[in-house]
């Protein structure tokens, strides 16, 4: 077990830097805090406290957008020049268990036959240092997943206790990393004692996250793939879309949504082909030369929680497509989220 001084953290930071990294830490801008790359222009807004990021660090996977082609036409010859992958080495640090567990989530998908090489650059390059959840949050209900906040899941995992970070390799590419540093002396061997202060924060945190109102009880018994018809049938989408306004936000915040449209731009006789995140809440979502098979906007709000809860787990081992961060909880403009569509099939529905 390893610890640094809170005060060194930016020194941390600076030699990861020295050493060809790229370091990427929660950085309050004003009254939001992101994912940014660090700097020594943004020294001052290192923010550790700050439980969720408003956009996850999905993005440094999955970007927003991302080019993916240049296509070249000289009369009837065409030139196709494909876009670099990432292949410079990168740090993110204080991804919470949370995201950590939806970037595996992602894996599933663009790590499967056929391997997104972009995706895959990304993950091969990408260190992440996940940090416990001192503090979580009553729209957190990571809990009802499998997931626990005490207990990283990354290349690192790490415990801010007073004043000092504790860290611990989980994987080569940790352990690689820690070595790097420890010829700096900003890290140091801890013994017992730090591993006694890593336990009795776990039992801290733990006790803390059984006391959130959506940590346990959510029937999810019932979202099981031979209920499929009656799901899909369900009466509970009838009044459960209504006050969805279609505006997407669940699912640009969300860490495990995945879709994407592909779009040519186009400039005179060069094309770039890029792709974007998409919404199944939107009209034009997976919209085809005969229109779009969801038309309503029920159709469409039924896809999105189907898929989450009923269509993923099916295909991954009953894995769920969330991870209970409750950004949709907090973000959502009309208050409809994943917990009351959860809860709609509790164990006194029909289903």
């Amino acid at each position: 077990m390893l610890a640094i001084k809170k005060e060194n953290l930016t020194k941390f930071f600076d030699f990861l830097m020295q050493s060809g990294h790229d370091v990427y830490a929660p950085i309050c801008d004003g009254e939001l805090v992101n994912f940014e790359r660090f700097t020594d222009a943004n020294v001052d807004g290192l923010d550790l406290e700050t439980l969720k990021t408003v956009r996850s660090p999905k993005d440094f996977f999955f970007p927003q957008v991302e080019n993916l082609f240049d296509a070249t036409q000289e009369g009837k010859a065409i030139q196709i020049e494909a876009a670099p992958v990432v292949d410079k080495p990168f740090v993110i640090f204080g991804i919470r268990p949370c995201d950590i567990k939806a970037i595996h989530i992602l894996d599933s998908v663009y790590l499967a036959d056929p391997v997104d090489k972009f995706y895959q650059a990304r993950r091969e390059q990408g260190v992440l240092i996940s940090l416990a959840c001192a503090n979580p949050q009553p729209t957190c209900f990571c809990k009802a997943f499998g997931i626990d906040a005490a207990s990283p899941e990354a290349d690192i995992a790490a415990w801010q206790i007073g004043d000092t970070i504790h860290l611990q390799a989980q994987s080569e590419k940790g352990a690689e990393l820690l070595k790097k540093v420890c010829p700096n002396h900003l890290i140091e061997e801890v013994g017992n004692d730090g591993e006694a202060d890593i336990k009795a924060q776990q039992k801290e945190i733990r006790e803390k996250i059984d006391t959130l109102p959506y940590s346990n009880g959510l029937p999810l018994e019932k979202l099981v793939p031979n209920h499929l018809l009656e799901l899909f049938d369900a009466p509970q989408w009838d009044d459960l879309h209504k006050t969805c306004i279609a505006c997407g936000t669940c699912t640009f915040i969300c860490p495990t949504c995945q879709c994407y449209d592909i779009k040519d731009f186009t400039a005179g006789a060069k094309i770039k082909r890029f792709r974007c995140w998409d919404s199944c809440m939107y009209s034009d979502f997976t919209q085809m030369a005969h229109g779009n098979p969801r038309q309503t906007q029920k159709e469409r709000f039924r896809q999105r929680f189907m898929h989450k809860l009923v269509y993923f787990p099916d295909k991954n081992n009953g894995e769920f497509a969330c991870v209970g961060c409750g950004r949709c909880v907090a973000k959502c403009p009309s208050s409809l989220n994943i917990i009351k569509v959860i809860k709609s099939f509790g164990v006194d529905s029909n289903v």
